[in-house]
């Protein structure tokens, strides 16, 4: 393994400082984004960094009061010969060597942290983060002032997924370092502890260390703009304005800012301001594909405030801003679909498919406008593809659910039932239970329909899912029951036709005749055939 490849794989950067200086271990680790409605750029990357060491191998500062002074041994001058030799094994990438150089020093003299932290950075190359982290420990206990111990046992927590330990100690670094490290090294520890911080979603930490970050670089646009973030999110919004807008003026064009500013404005409940700073920097923006992106941040925004109309309008625009954004033409026909345009949507999500055939999200989309147009065979044919796309849980509940519709109107009620029932198993829904209940009433199996229709009612009450209740209930010989809802039907709703139809059957099964033909002739009045037909 080369010595690039060795550290492509450990993340790690060694430099070695000055003779009789310790090694210093840094890795950048990746900051998250913050997963927000708000824009994130990244982090960007960092460059190899050279953090000094204290010369020589003594204590370097007094310990922590109550604390017992490390007593630490310095290295004669053969030790630091042979620490030169082990620190050129690793460097080498003879990690055996580098291995078997430090711990025989270590043997020579334990009290010095040196031999430690070179021993740590061999284990780390060779994967032995418990070895590595036994070294770091007994640095920081010879060394318990210096940054880089709990720096570097902060890495090896994070590599493990132990992000509260990664935290506590990158924090402990944070402060340990003011004194002592480079700003180089300092910016790589700050972002680190950046990283832990956006992870854990404190907001407020992580703005008191990007401030730290932006004392460091007071230049650094994209420090600035996290910065601008990390108020945002912690509810200083305001606050972040003027860090925004002079983003803003140094990069007029900076679509990532101009979508913060507007963020900021929705969340101070402006959203008009938002909308006009959005079309100010539309006007700004240097690419078709920024401008889109802006364009679609304002038909949210005017969704919204209710102005579907407009939004529709935007959406639109970033279509021909962008003619090659898929993500584009979907929220165009999601905007369509609330406004009852099922032809517009259906252009809309067809230009979105084409776009992005193996997006599972846009098929399934198509498929439900497919189906409320009455395309059923379509419909189950663009279900079905979405299944073979990976689709996350509510896709695939979505998917099945229009295939089950699409079964059940096509008469095969069989296969209805199962994508019914597998839609409902993975995302509850009143209207998909509802379907299963007709597709159950259809294949005559009264009893799971009542169960089924029940289960909707109690979801989602509506008279629609009643009636079809009581029709079940009447069919399973449920007649108390189902008169008890008929009952609360016709109550709410006199002129309830259907209602009274089956109020007045219901009323005939349990021999209560008078009754029955009393129901029967008031829908019959209020023009229910059926209820005529029944008279006679």
């Amino acid at each position: 393994m080369t010595q690039h490849t060795r550290t492509v794989l450990l993340g790690l950067t060694l430099t070695l400082a000055s003779h009789g200086a310790a090694q210093t271990m840094i890795e950048t680790v990746s900051t998250i984004g913050i997963q927000n409605t708000l824009q994130s750029t990244g982090t960007p990357a960092l460059p190899n960094v050279t953090v000094p060491a204290a010369q020589g191998a003594t204590d370097p500062t007094t310990p922590t009061s109550g604390t017992p002074a490390p007593v630490v041994t310095p290295l004669t001058a053969e030790q630091q010969a042979q620490l030169a030799q082990a620190r050129a094994a690793y460097q080498a990438n003879n990690l055996t060597q580098a291995r078997t150089l430090f711990e025989a020093l270590i043997t020579q003299n334990y009290t010095n942290p040196d031999p430690h932290f070179g021993l740590a950075l061999t284990l780390v190359a060779q994967n032995d983060l418990r070895g590595a982290t036994f070294e770091l420990t007994q640095f920081t206990a010879l060394a318990p002032t210096r940054f880089e111990g709990p720096y570097n046992l902060g890495v090896i927590a994070a590599r493990q997924g132990n992000h509260d330990e990664a935290l506590r100690l990158f924090t402990q670094a944070a402060t340990l370092m003011k004194d002592q490290a480079s700003p180089a090294a300092s910016r790589q520890v700050l972002e680190a502890l950046a990283a832990e911080q956006t992870r854990k979603a404190d907001f407020t930490g992580l703005t008191g260390t990007l401030t730290a970050l932006n004392a460091l670089d007071p230049k650094d646009p994209d420090v600035q703009y996290r910065l601008a973030q990390a108020r945002t999110l912690s509810g200083q919004g305001a606050a972040a304005l003027p860090g925004v807008y002079t983003l803003l003026q140094q990069a007029p064009g900076r679509v990532d800012a101009a979508l913060l500013l507007a963020d900021i404005y929705v969340g101070q409940s402006l959203p008009d301001r938002a909308l006009r700073e959005l079309d100010a920097a539309t006007s700004r923006a240097q690419t078709g594909e920024g401008r889109a992106t802006l364009l679609l941040r304002k038909a949210s925004i005017l969704e919204q405030t209710g102005d579907t109309r407009a939004a529709v309008f935007a959406a639109q625009a970033a279509t021909r801003q962008d003619p090659k954004n898929a993500a584009a033409f979907a929220r165009e026909g999601e905007l369509r679909v609330l406004r009852n345009d099922r032809p517009g949507a259906l252009t809309a999500y067809l230009n979105a498919v084409k776009l992005a055939p193996q997006t599972a999200s846009y098929r399934a989309a198509l498929a439900a406008v497919r189906l409320t147009l009455g395309q059923n065979a379509d419909a189950q044919r663009d279900a079905a593809l979405t299944l073979t796309l990976r689709p996350d849980d509510a896709t695939l509940a979505r998917a099945l659910f229009v295939q089950g519709v699409a079964a059940y109107r096509q008469g095969r009620y069989a296969q209805a039932r199962a994508a019914l029932q597998s839609s409902h198993t993975r995302a509850p829904s009143a209207d998909t239970v509802l379907w299963l209940g007709l597709s159950a009433y259809a294949a005559k199996d009264y009893p799971a329909a009542a169960t089924a229709l029940g289960e909707s009612v109690k979801l989602n009450p509506t008279p629609t899912a009643r009636l079809n209740l009581s029709s079940a209930l009447l069919a399973s010989a449920r007649y108390p029951e189902a008169e008890a809802v008929l009952r609360g039907l016709v109550s709410e709703n006199p002129k309830n036709a259907e209602a009274w139809y089956l109020l007045g059957l219901t009323q005939r099964a349990q021999g209560r005749e008078a009754e029955g033909r009393t129901a029967l002739k008031t829908a019959a009045t209020l023009g229910n055939a059926r209820a005529q037909g029944a008279l006679k």
